[in-house]
């Protein structure tokens, strides 16, 4: 479900868009063309005929000109699937600063299909909780991809929960070939590795937490009285000393065990903290990522 677009968001969408694309436009993110020799594609330049290339090619005007053997050299547009699948569960809705791990995702996912979009790739959005609360199929260009970005910024999920095995299900039911699959959530939930599994062998498969400083260590602050924003439950923990307080041992354990099981996989991850501009360094992934 989502909300009308006020006036924050449409200032946050085009500030998006300004950072973006300036920093998309001193080169392409990943070349997604390859030269290839051949027919059918967007012609790139003339060259010297090498042995070995097709004589189809041969530019015989040119080449009489010339006075020696040109061949057209063509470009072979790649086209790419990025799929981003974000959690939108009220685990979301925390933060230690002003910026909410809801807000940070909404922002990610917008970076990534406006960087598709620059490399004229084919861009998905999947919005789940412990359901799919929203798909949007894979397409290109500036108003599918300003779709997503709405739809990401105004979603108000029916569902509290998280079930991170639901999402990965959905994409491996659509078996998009040659297609790049985002994930962003905490990963606080159990009983996906099966999911997971199965997925990371059908997609380039890449983790994005949101990883705020008291999702790792608590401070030392005493007793403190806690609620479950997804299940309501409230419980006492005590943090009164930081070094050796359970709940960070537990803290520090659960993400060890994520860890492990994106290595185990195979699943590259990016850590966003909310103290970092973490723009530029989705935009250097995808450079070192989308290569070809």
């Amino acid at each position: 479900m989502a909300r009308l677009l006020s006036d924050d968001i449409i200032r946050k969408i085009k500030e998006i868009e300004i950072v973006t694309r300036r920093l998309l436009s001193g080169s392409l993110v990943g070349d997604t063309r390859s030269a290839q020799k051949g027919v059918g594609f967007e012609f790139d330049q003339l060259r010297e005929y090498q042995q070995g290339d097709d004589v189809r090619c041969i530019d015989w005007r040119a080449s009489a000109r010339m006075n020696k053997l040109l061949v057209k050299q063509y470009i072979e547009e790649r086209r790419r699937t990025i799929l981003v699948a974000v959690d939108v569960s009220y685990s979301s809705f925390f933060s230690s600063s002003d910026l909410l791990a809801q807000d940070a995702f909404a922002h990610i996912a917008s970076v990534l299909a406006l960087v598709a979009e620059y490399g004229k790739d084919q861009v998905g959005l999947l919005l789940f909780s412990d359901t799919i609360e929203q798909y949007i199929p894979p397409a290109a260009g500036k108003f599918h991809v300003r779709k997503i970005m709405e739809t990401v910024f105004t979603c108000e999920p029916k569902s509290k929960k998280t079930k991170i095995a639901i999402a990965l299900e959905h994409m491996a039911k659509l078996k998009r070939k040659d297609a790049i699959l985002f994930v962003l959530s905490d990963f606080i939930d159990s009983g996906f590795d099966r999911q997971l599994a199965l997925t990371s062998t059908m997609y380039d498969l890449i983790a994005i937490r949101y990883l705020d400083k008291n999702v790792k260590t608590l401070p030392a602050a005493g007793f403190l009285t806690i609620e479950d924003i997804e299940t309501g439950e409230m419980n006492t923990i005590d943090v009164s000393k930081k070094s050796s307080s359970p709940v960070n041992h537990f803290l520090h354990t659960r993400l060890t065990e994520q860890n492990d099981l994106f290595k185990k996989y195979g699943v590259s991850v990016i850590d966003i903290a909310p103290d970092r501009h973490f723009i530029g360094d989705i935009i250097r992934f995808f450079r070192r990522r989308m290569s070809y």
